[in-house]
């Protein structure tokens, strides 16, 4: 993610455990004018989220003068280690905010579910699905968070490619990437997997060009063979585009965020999975190349059958602790959180793809266009539904794939008795 101030873990998890100040607020009495509303993020102290922030904070204050909000900006790359202690200790933010799937998925216990509260919202936002546990609802989407396929139009018009028309099969794309290799010297994908992220972009990018629809549905719905021939033909390609050196230099030594973008910034590689929103995505892309230049493209097919998507969720959103002293006047701050005047100014000003399905994204280029209108025959990303353990495992095979010193065979078993160990 984008650099941040990195607090010590230990300074921030003895505010939790002590219960002092913008860990865990003040609330002497519920709804009150003296009541104050603890949020934990890693997004309040980006400059690309002030807009939306100062929305939310405006929607909430005409609801409820008085009450005071207090962000609390984390580190991201200390965010779930820090809210553990808070949870383990019982007491800390009033408001959370969730990536979707395992990460929220993982911690529902601690949290309350809003389905009581959000029921007037259902329309309007989408992503739900991501924040959703046993049939509760959990968060209110902020955004939605998918994996589309970038690539750069003008280096395609540069290998006498047609940039309207990417390739649709396998074997087509492979011959597309030599075609521009060979006449501009660039990579096919900028990929970092140091973190191991690279793997799970991969699998929801390009999953839905191997697995059948019925595979990847009774994927979705947790019934995952493991021993099917195209999950396990996945991994493969995960390994076959290293071997063919598709990818850029050192993936297992290049960070994802933002290493990766950055090959695919100044042009040194052709393709990169990024991101709908948040960063990696069309609207940073759109500082370094012209908004004309930059293309979107679904997964090419690679085993007959399979009907590509653009894979999405709901990408991060605001849950209540369990220990809030007034849940409904927490749930009440997720509701201005996931207001249509703050998600505008999200979109505006970050290029996120809001939850708010009635936000006009006209203005945003046509690489916005083409993924909003995508949203409508997607389906949820492959690996928002594993759990974080197996996700974290993945990341591990999938460096060893890369490296060669595991073979498919034996990653794919690994996953499976992760995945179904729960």
């Amino acid at each position: 993610m984008k650099q941040r101030t990195v607090w010590p873990a230990i300074l921030v998890a003895a505010l939790v455990l002590g219960g002092c100040g913008s860990a865990s607020g003040t609330r002497s009495s519920p709804g009150g004018a003296d009541t104050k509303l603890v949020v934990w993020d890693w997004k309040s102290g980006e400059a690309s989220a002030a807009q939306y922030i100062e929305k939310a904070k405006a929607d909430f204050a005409r609801k409820h003068p008085g009450v005071t909000v207090e962000f609390v900006a984390q580190p991201h790359d200390q965010y779930y280690t820090l809210l553990g202690t808070a949870i383990q200790s019982g007491k800390g933010p009033d408001v959370i905010l969730f990536n979707g799937g395992g990460q929220i998925r993982d911690r529902a216990d601690a949290l309350l579910p809003l389905d009581e509260y959000v029921a007037e919202d259902r329309q309007r936002l989408a992503g739900w699905d991501a924040f959703t546990k046993d049939g509760r609802t959990y968060a209110g989407p902020v955004t939605l968070q998918g994996h589309p396929i970038y690539y750069n139009r003008a280096l395609y018009e540069k290998a006498g490619l047609d940039p309207a028309k990417p390739a649709a099969t396998w074997p087509e794309f492979v011959a597309n990437c030599a075609a521009i290799t060979k006449q501009t010297g660039t990579k096919c994908f900028a990929l970092g997997n140091k973190e191991g992220i690279g793997i799970q972009f991969f699998l929801s990018a390009f999953g839905s060009g191997v697995l059948t629809p019925q595979e990847y549905d009774a994927w979705i719905a947790g019934k995952r063979d493991w021993t099917s021939p195209h999950v396990k033909r996945i991994f493969a390609l995960w390994k076959e585009t290293q071997d063919a050196k598709l990818n850029s230099d050192g993936p297992n030594s290049t960070a994802m965020f933002n290493d990766a973008f950055a090959i695919f910034q100044s042009a040194k590689a052709s393709h990169v999975i990024g991101l709908m929103s948040d960063i990696g995505h069309w609207k940073d892309f759109g500082e370094f190349l012209p908004a004309d230049k930059i293309g979107v493209m679904r997964a090419p097919v690679v085993v007959p059958g399979a009907t590509p998507s653009l894979p999405f969720d709901g990408g991060i959103g605001y849950g209540v602790a369990r220990w809030t002293r007034d849940p409904k006047l927490a749930a009440d701050l997720v509701r201005s959180l996931t207001s249509t005047d703050a998600l505008t100014a999200f979109h505006e000003q970050a290029g996120a793809i809001a939850a708010d399905t009635t936000i006009d994204v006209s203005k945003g280029g046509p690489a916005v266009t083409t993924i909003v209108a995508d949203l409508k025959s997607g389906k949820p990303a492959l690996h928002v539904a594993l759990s974080s353990r197996t996700l974290d495992l993945m990341g591990r095979v999938s460096q060893q794939l890369l490296s060669g010193s595991i073979t498919v065979d034996e990653a794919v078993r690994q996953l499976a008795a992760s995945d179904q160990a729960g």
